[in-house]
């Protein structure tokens, strides 16, 4: 395997320039993140079938060819298993690569399994065994060892000839719109971002809570992710969630008080503490405030929801049906998370679609046409959708 390391932007101008006039070059990141909200890009790789490069961008200060190259519509960009791909793209770049084939996701809906690795897919359809032994690698580390390179080059080395294959099997299937349609609904949920009056809805168990105690978690919830993202910090690395509950079930009034809630570590009390109790009081006082008939309503679980078990079901079956028409496994057409985030959707005031201003899975793209009659039998008429406000 002969690769090129890129490291000038002289040199990556004439790569994205050759890579250009192709109808399909290979892509992969690699990224670290471990404290981190968002990935940290650490190295790119690029197959044309021609050049296989291996680019470094901390060292170019210019990345417009690529950029450029990431959006032109006339070159298809195959990635494997690309949900991290898009979020390390539009981290660094702020953008996504377009149009997508991700070799997973057509691997899934020719029955070759839901969440076949690389590596499998490479010794399956190419008859080649590949090293993973440097999969914890330090990305951003420099220099690279040679073997932790040789192990980048090769995520993209197979990757063409695996596209080839695939894409004549999803062309014999009739199923491409499928492939490409499925990774741009994953971009535009990339892109969405939570609004943070709303990051109470992703805390666990936050149906538990009284409507005080749901206003203050509200609170504690918005403080957390607007940090996390103003210091590019895990969420958890701000404050752990069992912690931002416990602080929402207790409603401190004081540091001592606070400091009751187990497991609290003493260095984010003193960073956080004074913080966390102010947001508990300016959470009460808002609950008080707060007429009874505009205060938070209880967190609603769908289980709580009368004749949800029979609903899911009957779209289990439209789903089963569906998949046995279109001659695909179900998890293609629609998990249960999937019929659940629908019924959360139709039912619910607020959702994680509603509020991002996203439409549930089964009812955008290629799947759109085969449930929308089915799920306003079942369902109902859409909800209607309403301008998002914060609450």
């Amino acid at each position: 395997m002969q690769y090129q390391l890129v490291t000038t932007n002289d040199q990556l101008a004439n790569v994205c320039k050759t890579a250009s006039g192709k109808n399909a070059i290979a892509l992969d990141t690699e990224f670290v993140r471990t404290r981190t909200l968002s990935p940290h890009l650490g190295l790119i790789q690029l197959y044309d079938g021609e050049q296989l490069v291996l680019i470094d961008p901390l060292s170019i200060t210019n990345v417009m060819p690529f950029i450029n190259l990431l959006e032109n519509p006339n070159v298809i960009k195959v990635l494997h298993a690309c949900s991290e791909d898009l979020e390390t793209f539009l981290s660094a770049f702020d953008t996504v690569p377009t149009p997508v084939f991700d070799t997973q996701f057509a691997a899934s809906v020719l029955g070759m399994g839901p969440t076949l690795g690389y590596a499998k897919l490479v010794e399956t359809l190419c008859d080649k065994t590949l090293d993973k032994g440097e999969s914890r690698t330090d990305w951003l580390a420099r220099p690279l060892r040679e073997a932790q390179l040789e192990y980048a080059a090769n995520d993209v080395l197979y990757l063409l000839p695996c596209y080839d294959i695939l894409n004549q099997r999803i062309r014999e299937k009739g199923k491409l719109d499928w492939v490409y349609q499925e990774i741009a609904l994953l971009a535009d949920k990339k892109r969405a971002k939570m609004p943070e009056d709303f990051a109470f809805l992703q805390i666990k168990n936050n149906w538990r809570l009284s409507s005080e105690q749901l206003t203050v978690l509200q609170a504690l919830a918005g403080w957390r992710l607007a940090k996390a993202r103003e210091k590019d910090l895990a969420l958890n690395f701000v404050f752990k969630e069992s912690h931002l509950f416990d602080v929402a079930i207790r409603l401190p009034s004081s540091k001592s008080g606070l400091s009751r809630v187990h497991g609290i570590p003493p260095q984010t009390m003193r960073r956080y503490g004074d913080t966390i109790v102010t947001l508990v009081e300016e959470g009460r006082q808002r609950f008080e405030a707060t007429p009874a008939h505009l205060r938070l309503p209880q967190v609603r679980r769908l289980i709580d929801v009368p004749n949800y078990k029979k609903i899911l079901a009957a779209l289990k079956d439209v789903a089963t049906n569906i998949a046995q028409q279109q001659d695909v496994s179900l998890e293609v057409i629609a998990s249960k998370k999937q019929l659940n985030q629908l019924l959360k959707w139709y039912w619910f005031q607020w959702d994680e679609c509603r509020v991002q201003r996203l439409m549930p899975d089964v009812l955008v793209g290629w799947r759109a046409p085969l449930f929308v009659n089915e799920v306003e039998r079942i369902l109902g008429p859409f909800p209607v959708i309403e301008s998002r406000e914060s609450v």
